[in-house]
């Protein structure tokens, strides 16, 4: 069993540090139906963690918990060391946690650029008089928050598109963009809901060159939905997963692909 706090080391030589997230018998109901049933897991410094099953297996409502849009009904939340209590989404953002989409959600009429910009709402302490006036500290404030997009724009290699209304660009730059306005946020865990859905081979390569950068470079701990096992097998550090709202494994990417119940239920079989 891996220790709450010392970590782990990587195939690879990276150190993976302790607990950041630990989700403890989560149980999530939608009426009589249960999204999730009694789950465990953690996520920890440093680590790329997967969470991976078929359609339906309540893996988004899970990630859903975590950035605070459902409060489950059972179980407990806790991050850093803390139990959560109930939260919005933008108090969970306020706490260091950012995400992505399953389905993009950009504002299409706006340039990259300023979708970009909108990720570091969390930092503006500014007034709406004091950004009006735009002199001192709020324009102090824009300036900074300028520069921290900009060299997100620099890093994921969008800056030809960076005055581009997001309705004119096509479906992989689109994602590109989404992960750069969660990225400017400077979150400490990054949520990521199938961010290759609907890619090319190529534009899936840029997207997992990406992931592993930021993981790196910024060392941002990272927990990804995805239903590529390719990737998924390539990029994690350890892999959950669930079927029909249960855990039915949990472990480094070759202890679930040698999982017999994980071979049965998802990777043995073709899910349309």
């Amino acid at each position: 069993m891996l220790d709450q706090t010392e970590g782990y080391t990587t195939e690879d030589g990276r150190k993976i540090g302790g607990v950041v997230m630990e989700m403890k018998n989560i149980t999530l109901r939608f009426g009589g139906v249960v999204a999730i049933k009694d789950i465990s897991f953690d996520i920890r410094e440093g680590e790329i963690r997967a969470i991976i099953g078929p359609n339906g297996a309540g893996k988004s409502s899970m990630l859903n918990v975590i950035s605070g849009f459902y409060n489950p009904q059972e179980g407990e939340v806790w991050y850093r060391g803390r139990k959560r209590p109930p939260m919005k989404p933008y108090q969970v953002a306020q706490q260091g946690i950012a995400r992505t989409f399953q389905n993009i959600a950009l504002f299409e009429g706006m340039s990259v650029l300023d979708n970009v910009m909108t990720g570091r709402l969390t930092h503006m302490d500014s007034n709406i008089f004091r950004q009006a006036i735009w002199k001192g500290r709020a324009e102090r404030e824009e300036v900074e928050n300028r520069e921290k997009a900009e060299r997100v724009i620099d890093f994921l290699e969008i800056q030809h598109i960076r005055k581009t209304p997001v309705s004119r660009l096509p479906y992989g730059l689109k994602k590109r963009v989404e992960l750069a306005r969660a990225l400017v946020g400077e979150p400490s865990l990054l949520l990521l809901d199938e961010p290759m859905a609907g890619m090319n081979v190529e534009e899936k390569e840029d997207m997992s060159r990406f992931i592993l950068d930021v993981n790196d470079e910024f060392g941002t701990t990272i927990a990804l939905i995805e239903h590529d096992m390719g990737v998924v097998m390539d990029l994690s550090d350890r892999v959950v997963v669930m079927d029909y709202g249960k855990k039915i494994g949990d472990g480094t990417p070759d202890e679930v692909r040698s999982n017999q119940d994980v071979i049965d239920a998802y990777l043995g079989v073709s899910h349309d």
